[in-house]
């Protein structure tokens, strides 16, 4: 399937309302079947581990790949392995290269990110926009693990929407899904999920980026906590991948 930009955002309505009358196979199964390269990002949370479960289940043509940062905590590495072997998929990884990792540190430090917005920014640039723009080279259809729980910023994430700076349909198959209803069928299904998850840690992204949240925080108060901005993302899911407005809670050197 080739995405025509002049009529993909009616594209991706028609799709969107399509994929709101299935379930999670059925929705996954459909974009399997539209003949473009679909491919799964996964980051192995919670809700990624659903979505690998249902693709490796249902041996469906699906991409499954990670963006190993280098940064990860070990429980994330470790469940790559675990996954993989337990649903019999391959996640394939993709690094950032070490001459754009040895630049960001000669500009802003290895960890400059704690500094400012900008140079958090720069990081996540380095370690995963532009590995996740070499995982998604000639894909129609990026699956992703959004839901509409997750954060205020990501309350109207619709199943399906045309992402004109990737030039492909963004999927969003648990957009509908809560908390609950995802634990609860992690357990019925005995799906292995990051043990990080029982310590505190909903969204789990690079280990010095994230924290555990406190009682009565939301989903992603754990990521990027010093920034003080409640739109924190890391550029993945961000139009333009420019987000100039929040600031940093550390104080500069």
């Amino acid at each position: 399937m080739t995405i025509n930009s002049a009529n993909a955002s009616a594209d991706a309505a028609s799709l969107d309302a399509t994929l709101a009358g299935l379930d999670l196979a059925g929705r996954l199964s459909f974009i399997a079947g539209l003949g473009g390269r679909a491919v799964f990002t996964t980051s192995l949370g919670i809700e990624d581990q659903v979505i690998t479960a249902a693709i490796g289940t249902h041996r469906l043509p699906i991409d499954v790949v990670t963006l190993e940062t280098g940064r990860l905590f070990k429980e994330t590495v470790d469940l790559i392995d675990e996954t993989e072997e337990r649903f019999g998929v391959e996640i394939r990884r993709f690094r950032p290269e070490q001459d754009d990792i040895d630049a960001y540190a000669a500009k802003y430090g290895l960890n400059g990110f704690y500094e400012s917005v900008e140079a958090r920014h720069a990081c996540c640039h380095v370690r995963k926009l532009i590995p996740l723009g070499k995982a998604l080279d000639g894909a129609a259809f990026w699956i992703t693990g959004l839901r509409r729980g997750q954060s205020g910023n990501r309350a109207t994430t619709p199943f399906a929407e045309f992402d004109a700076d990737r030039n492909l349909i963004k999927i969003n198959p648990l957009a509908d899904w809560d908390i609950d209803l995802i634990k609860a069928h992690v357990a019925q299904e005995n799906i292995p999920i990051n043990p990080l998850h029982q310590r505190g840690y909903p969204s789990i992204g690079c280990e010095p980026c994230t924290r555990a949240i406190k009682p009565g925080e939301p989903e992603r108060a754990g990521r990027w906590w010093w920034e003080n901005d409640e739109k924190r993302e890391c550029g993945l899911h961000v139009a333009g991948a420019e987000q100039t407005s929040a600031t940093s809670a550390i104080p500069q050197r």
